[in-house]
């Protein structure tokens, strides 16, 4: 296996950092709580936020969309006396 190490200080591998961030982990603290990569010398800390930046972390879908929030106003009516 071809290991390719992102952290010297603590001998943390890239696959290691992703595995993090499949597990939660989305920035460089919180990679480094996981497994203190970056909390020594700090020279890994910009390959780390190159790894979490290609996908290595599930970002969340942006909210509405540009679909307008109110757009369904007008079917209110439709729903009686009970709205």
């Amino acid at each position: 296996m071809d290991r390719v190490f992102v952290c010297s200080c603590f001998g943390v591998t890239e696959q290691q950092v992703k595995k993090h961030a499949a597990d939660g982990a989305c920035t460089p603290r919180q990679i480094a709580s996981a497994c203190k990569a970056g909390t020594d010398c700090g020279s890994c800390v910009r390959r780390i936020q190159a790894i979490l930046g290609r996908g290595a972390c599930p970002r969340p879908e942006p909210a509405g969309q540009g679909v307008a929030v109110y757009a369904d106003l007008g079917k209110t009516a439709e729903l009686g006396e009970a709205a």
